[in-house]
């Protein structure tokens, strides 16, 4: 026969109150079973722990010494099991993100961040920025948990649900002649842009936004004359500032200011641009469907 941890709390329980009869009423047993149930941890262990007396029971060297170990297995065995049942409930453990270079320009996502960490404190977030397309691609590999990125058509083993809607806006020079007048007042509509020369997002860089301006041009009837792409949001606005042309940028990419750059709201119904949260369609982690559900609260 092996020790058990009840062997443990038994002794515990005797060492702590050195009397059998209020240790058994502790463990809500009665005292024949229990000192039958020291005397066989003592065989087990090979040394006498208890001295008995009618008077008193007292701890022997062997019980000092034993006594001390076994307050530490026990601990361990709570802590692993407490650790058990909050990894159970997703309140440990690590949760990997991705996100876009926009993303923390909006106000919803670091409040869910920082309400998650409030949260669960004991959750490590490994927060990654990616484009897009990278990060659909990790997600399918595993790699990251939760993805926030532009919307787009995804693959079925990947799940998305809208966080906000972002309005797409014209990026130009505040001397720009559509501005002078009742131009500064208004809504453009994109075909107003059409002889304008464009700075946009690379293709390569992944955001969707560069598809995005073409298809709304498109709509608009004209296709865009591409003077410069650029991978930075932050870049692309100060091309704009040196008179290389307009852009067209969603906008939590307003914050980042430039002088003499203004941000015109767009007219046109296709001038959105949406935010989502993915994540695999056969994703069971409970730290997943928490961080979502935060998300999603943070955003309506």
């Amino acid at each position: 026969m092996d020790i058990e941890l009840r062997h443990l709390r038994y002794f515990l329980a005797v060492a702590d109150e050195l009397h059998f009869g209020r240790a058994a009423e502790r463990l809500g047993m009665s005292q024949p079973p229990l000192s039958q149930q020291i005397r066989q941890l003592e065989q087990l262990v090979g040394a006498r722990l208890f001295t008995r007396s009618n008077r008193r029971v007292a701890l022997t060297e062997a019980g000092e010494a034993f006594l001390e170990e076994t307050r530490a297995i026990l601990a361990r065995v709570e802590r692993a099991i407490d650790l058990a049942q909050r990894a159970q409930r997703g309140e440990t453990g690590e949760l990997r993100i991705g996100f876009t270079r926009a993303t923390p320009l909006s106000g919803y996502i670091p409040n869910a961040i920082h309400a998650f960490r409030q949260r669960l404190p004991g959750v490590q977030l490994l927060l990654e920025e990616m484009n897009s397309l990278r990060q659909i691609d990790a997600l399918l590999e595993r790699r990251l948990q939760v993805g926030i990125l532009r919307g787009r058509k995804l693959p079925e083993a990947l799940v998305s649900r809208r966080l906000f809607r972002d309005p797409l806006l014209a990026v130009m020079r505040a001397d720009h002649p559509l501005l002078k007048g009742a131009g500064a007042r208004r809504k453009l509509h994109t075909e107003a842009l059409a002889r304008e020369p464009f700075v946009l997002f690379a293709r390569s860089a992944g955001t969707g936004i560069h598809d995005h301006v073409i298809a709304l041009c498109n709509d608009a009837g004209f296709m865009p004359r591409v003077a410069q792409e650029a991978r930075e949001a932050s870049t692309i606005i100060g091309l704009v500032a040196a008179g290389m042309g307009v852009s067209i940028l969603p906008a939590t990419c307003s914050h980042i200011q430039v002088d003499g750059v203004r941000f015109v709201p767009l007219a046109d119904p296709l001038a959105i641009s949406e935010v989502h949260v993915a994540h695999r369609r056969d994703e069971h982690s409970p730290l997943v469907a928490q961080f979502v559900q935060l998300l999603l609260k943070s955003a309506h």
